[in-house]
């Protein structure tokens, strides 16, 4: 059941992810079809990215009802349907109408999945849980690339249909491979049960700026590439190489965190992740295309540092809810900090945006150092338990 469980979430994981990661190589395109700026790219790309975000906690409560198959391959159904529309639309309306029906299946993927894997795997889920946030990487690493091979023979639309097909089959295979009966709450970690935990809503905030930092880079990184001389086929390949760093990111930033302590590991990388920014803006492409895995190492590894410390910090123990106010928290911030940083490219340019995205990466540092003192806090408590 464990094993039928993780492996569910990490196929759900891997699809989601990589169905949000994938709208980033179409960018150029419809910045081409449709006459849109950075801004207008960035509202386009939020329509998904913040409807996904919005509904978390809704979305999380009306499903915790349901049998955790049907939750998980409905929802899976829906985002697909959203990419058959967007196949289907002759007009920017029907792409916008497409990108909120697959921001709405979407939605309950993050709480519904992460909380399967704690109630399975109880006060040894941190392990499972980088598991299941690595497959999110690989379906990130994937589905670009993917799709950037298949633009080079198609159009959009088609692909686009191609992608609704993929979703279909894997609501089909999480039917087979999940475990039947309704999801139960998460059993809490020893040291959780004493109240409210100050820390939680600071690492809110720190994960939502991460996720800002992250979006805002991969939002002009297509354009800085083809500013270099790249092509639709070299958006992909970075793309790839940036989310398959991410994913080794995910364990080493986890060992880091392990052994270093959490403070510690998000300085660093925080740190990391601004110069790794600043370095892409004076690099030709060859050796940006060198330096994209490292970046991606600590751009995404900084997430697993974060989503593994939810459980610790949960208030009251409510490890599910804690999860879906967590992941609203950070799937709103990718959804609206590209608008934000579309507008100010369009005023001063995508090197300008890139830039105020390795601001943001350094504002996180003072943040994550008032971490200090709840994180003790409850370190404390699991010795007392």
């Amino acid at each position: 059941m464990r094993r039928r469980s993780l492996g569910g979430a990490c196929l759900a994981h891997a699809l989601h992810d990589g169905y949000t990661d994938l709208l980033y190589v179409l960018l150029p395109v419809w910045q081409a079809e449709f006459g849109l700026g950075y801004a207008g790219l960035a509202v386009l790309r939020s329509l998904y990215y913040a409807t996904m975000g919005g509904l978390q906690v809704p979305a999380d409560r009306l499903a915790a009802r349901w049998p955790i198959r049907a939750s998980l391959a409905v929802s899976t159904l829906v985002a697909a349907a959203g990419f058959v529309v967007m196949a289907l639309s002759g007009s920017l309306f029907g792409l916008c109408a497409g990108l909120v029906l697959a921001g709405i299946g979407a939605s309950l993927q993050h709480p519904r999945a992460s909380l399967l894997v704690a109630q399975a795997y109880g006060d040894a889920a941190r392990g499972p849980l980088g598991i299941y946030n690595f497959a999110g990487d690989l379906g990130k690493a994937l589905f670009p690339v993917v799709v950037a091979l298949l633009l080079g023979v198609l159009a959009w639309r088609p692909v686009a249909g191609l992608m609704a097909g993929i979703g279909v089959v894997a609501a089909l295979a999480l039917v087979l491979v999940l475990p039947r009966g309704t999801l139960a709450a998460a059993p809490a970690r020893a040291g959780r049960g004493h109240g409210e935990r100050p820390g939680f809503p600071l690492l809110m905030t720190v994960g939502a700026l991460d996720t800002a930092t992250r979006m805002g880079t991969l939002l002009f990184l297509p354009f800085l590439l083809e500013a270099k001389g790249g092509t639709g086929a070299t958006t992909g390949l970075a793309l790839a190489l940036v989310f398959i760093g991410g994913a080794f990111g995910k364990a080493v930033c986890g060992w880091l965190g392990e052994r270093l302590g959490i403070v510690p590991c998000v300085v660093a990388t925080e740190t990391a992740t601004a110069l790794g920014i600043a370095a892409l803006l004076v690099l030709p492409l060859g050796p940006t295309l060198v330096v994209l895995p490292l970046l991606g190492l600590v751009l995404n590894g900084t997430s697993s540092v974060l989503y593994g410390t939810v459980p610790d910090l949960a208030p009251r123990g409510d490890v599910g809810r804690a999860f879906a106010l967590f992941y609203t928290a950070v799937i709103g911030s990718g959804g609206l900090a590209p608008i934000a940083y579309g507008a100010l490219g369009d005023r001063a340019g995508a090197g300008v945006g890139l830039l105020s995205a390795a601001a943001t990466a350094l504002v996180i540092v003072p943040l994550v150092l008032r971490l200090r003192r709840p994180l003790a806090a409850c370190d404390q408590d699991r010795v007392q338990d």
